[in-house]
């Protein structure tokens, strides 16, 4: 079966003998244009869902991965439309990446009926299996075995795509981390780990975690490759992505990347993050991904003020489209809870069934 691939620009690559000082080969106006309106659209979206949440138009909670942007973009830009994702709960924006509609998204998070998950585990944990996003596990870094396990069936039937597994820092201290890394390494699957070192798992610092200063170095003890990039940096990011994903599709085997970055605010959106101090926050929305790359596009003769507000206009109609669709959606009934989970006949009987006749089987005192 032929293997679908998304369309790429095809100015992307510059001949060898054009280089960059650093001896990297610059990349292409038109990548590096894609590379910011998709940030863009990952904060206008993050922004969004934050908002409707605090004017309580869905229930539940919000993992918000804003500051991140440039790590969740650069990391999956270049993925085919066959290759998989293998998210965390705080990974929602990689759908737009994958192409999941953003209508599914909102209605996931508003946990409709017609969201892919028909309304079961909002919010956050919502997969696509149309655009190849695996679920989130409530169970942390748990992603990273199923992830593993596809990039594992994509080897044996010898098909050249790969799985992006994303996880946070905390998951690095976990078993379910350490034997996806280690089945990988040994079978030198085609998958790519990227940790996004946010210094915070959820209320622990990553102090308390770990005594390593880079996370990538845990890589040696799997046997493959790992490397630490400025997190922040949407262009560092691809380019050590791209490389990363070449060598796992042709047969090199897996790399892990950590990506220094920061969440601007708590773990979710009923924790007020005010255990992390205050100068850290700051200084980390000092190093925004989204204005820092604005000004790299300036130098480079590309930005205009004009075009990020038609950019913005654009994103903003789109999820107000996708908004509208999830509150127009009806809530699933109650008893479709028991759909894909029992038998027919199991299911029928349990809504059929009367309720439970307490019996004095046991002598009790309030009974005497």
């Amino acid at each position: 079966m032929a293997t679908k691939t998304k369309e790429r620009p095809a100015a992307a690559e510059v001949a060898p003998s054009v280089r960059n000082g650093n001896g990297t080969a610059p990349l292409s106006p038109e990548i590096l244009k894609r590379l910011y309106s998709y940030m863009l659209k990952c904060r206008t979206v993050e922004d969004r869902a934050r908002n409707l949440f605090k004017q309580g138009r869905y229930s539940g909670n919000y993992y918000a991965a804003t500051g991140q942007e440039a790590t969740a973009v650069g990391t999956t830009i270049d993925l085919e439309l066959d290759d998989y994702i293998a998210p965390s709960h705080r990974d929602f924006i990689s759908h737009i990446m994958k192409g999941t509609p953003l209508k599914f998204l909102f209605a996931q998070l508003y946990a409709r009926k017609t969201s892919p998950d028909q309304g079961r585990s909002s919010p956050a944990h919502c997969g696509y299996a149309p655009t190849n996003v695996i679920t989130p596990s409530s169970t942390i870094a748990a992603q990273l075995n199923i992830g593993t396990g596809i990039a594992h069936a994509y080897q044996m039937q010898k098909k050249p795509n790969i799985v992006m597994a994303l996880s946070g820092d905390g998951s690095t201290s976990l078993g379910f981390w350490h034997e996806a890394l280690n089945f990988a390494g040994v079978y030198k699957l085609p998958i790519v780990y990227i940790v996004q070192n946010n210094l915070w798992a959820e209320s622990v610092s990553l102090k308390l975690q770990t005594a390593v200063e880079d996370l990538s170095v845990k890589a040696q003890a799997y046997g493959f490759p790992g490397i630490t990039v400025d997190g922040n940096d949407v262009v560092a990011v691809y380019r050590v992505a791209r490389e990363a994903i070449h060598r796992a599709r042709t047969g090199g085997g897996p790399t892990l990347i950590e990506c220094k970055t920061y969440r601007w605010f708590g773990h979710s959106m009923i924790d007020p993050g005010t255990y992390r101090p205050p100068e850290e926050v700051e200084f980390w929305k000092s190093k925004d991904p989204i204005p820092f790359m604005e000004r790299y596009l300036e130098k480079q003769k590309l930005w205009s003020d004009v075009w990020k507000q038609e950019l913005v206009e654009q994103f903003n109609k789109e999820i107000d489209e996708a908004v509208e669709f999830a509150e127009n959606s009806p809530f699933p009934e109650p008893e479709e809870a028991l759909d894909h989970v029992y038998s027919f006949s199991i299911r029928d009987r349990e809504l059929n069934r009367k309720s439970w006749t307490f019996r004095n089987s046991v002598a009790s005192p309030a009974n005497k």
